[in-house]
């Protein structure tokens, strides 16, 4: 495997690091203290070709694939987490659609979301169905009538499900079915029936708005079935994969940040006449925190890898994301040390990036889950 980027990687980079530090930056706190969903920076993101990463130009899409995803999504998260966090879900809908929609699907949504600036969301999970997806609840009876689909149900935590202009909706074509009966169903916002519910108060990620969504009698057309009728949870779980590499760049990226600022402070802050660089346990923080977060970084880019080389990459996609969210987790907290009382204060970025570094260890599939499916494919080899 070649670890050397492309020309064109090489440009993606540079771009998203120049918008992160121009755009993403100078707003981080104020999004964070406000709870404010970054509209124009995301409207930014979508001129600037972020938005249509991994989907092809004929559809409004920047080409590319997963590492190109992967680069962006790591460089906005050293300034602010949210608005990676934003970008790497959003990416979800547009590739559920390009990998399993109709050509007719593809016309209508794909520019929509990957240049026109509206924003997806993946409504998948339900109060009873977290970790279980397959315990979801919402119906999607079929009217041979109207040839619609009624959907009724709730869905809960769905990040940008408050904003977003078009869902990816799981629900039940065939109750009695269970999994077998699951289906993907595109929701437009505004549909009669379709509400947005409670918008919930987190930890982190304060402008990435995770919303309650309620469906009453809500119809769409049976032309916005995604694939087959029963190939909903199919579709799910291949979409989760591809996220939790997201998820992964999310985790990395937040710890590069946290170990850039921890170099910047310990060579600045002096303390018993000298700086705090000087002191070898400062040096032993620093060294594993740079150690684990290349470990974490390689790993999901051999996830990106695989992805983008059409070889499976289940086991993979868990292993970085459970990799990299504990190593984030573990490297925001060492940074957070490193500041001492000034890391604890607001006036400094270490306190929101150990908080919004928290929901990659939970969001996309737990670290308990991806342990699951880590120790079964190994296991079962």
């Amino acid at each position: 495997m070649d670890f050397s980027l492309t020309r064109e990687q090489e440009m993606i980079k540079d771009l998203a690091q120049q918008f992160a530090e121009n755009e993403l930056e100078p707003a981080a706190a104020r999004i964070d203290l406000e709870h404010v969903f970054p509209e124009e920076n995301f409207k930014k993101m979508a001129s600037l070709g972020f938005t249509g990463i991994g989907i092809p130009s004929q559809y409004g899409g920047s080409g590319g694939g997963a590492l190109e995803k992967v680069i962006a999504v790591s460089e906005f998260a050293k300034k602010c987490m949210t608005s990676a966090a934003i970008l790497s879900i959003h990416l979800i809908a547009p590739q559920c659609i390009y990998r399993h929609g109709n050509e007719e699907q593809k016309q209508k949504y794909l520019p929509m979301i990957t240049k026109g600036g509206s924003l997806g969301a993946f409504a998948l999970t339900e109060p009873n169905a977290g970790s279980d997806a397959g315990s979801v609840k919402t119906t999607a009876i079929f009217d041979p009538e109207t040839n619609e689909y009624i959907l009724n149900g709730t869905k809960c935590f769905i990040s940008g499900g408050s904003r977003a202009d078009v869902l990816i909706v799981f629900a039940l074509t065939q109750p009695n079915k269970g999994l077998k009966g699951m289906s993907a169903i595109i929701v437009e916002k505004g549909t009669p029936g379709f509400s947005v519910g409670k918008i919930e108060e987190k930890m982190g990620l304060a402008g990435s708005e995770t919303a309650e969504l309620i469906f009453e009698d809500c119809r769409v057309p049976a032309s916005n079935l995604i694939g087959k009728e029963g190939e909903g949870f199919k579709i799910a779980m291949q979409a989760l994969d591809r996220a939790r590499i997201g998820i992964g760049a999310q985790a990395v990226g937040v710890a590069e940040g946290a170990l850039e600022l921890s170099i910047k402070y310990s060579k600045e802050r002096v303390q018993f006449g000298k700086p705090i660089a000087n002191l070898q346990g400062i040096q032993w923080y620093i060294a594993d925190m740079a150690t684990k977060t290349m470990a974490a970084k390689t790993l999901v880019q051999y996830a990106a890898y695989l992805e983008d080389s059409g070889k499976p990459f289940t086991t993979e996609a868990a292993m970085c994301k459970l990799n990299a969210s504990e190593n984030a987790r573990f490297v925001t907290n060492l940074a957070l040390q490193i500041h001492g009382g000034y890391g604890y204060m607001k006036d400094y970025p270490l306190e929101r990036m150990y908080r919004d570094a928290k929901i990659t260890e939970i969001y996309e599939g737990t670290s308990e889950i991806h342990k699951v499916v880590i120790s079964r494919a190994v296991m079962n080899k």
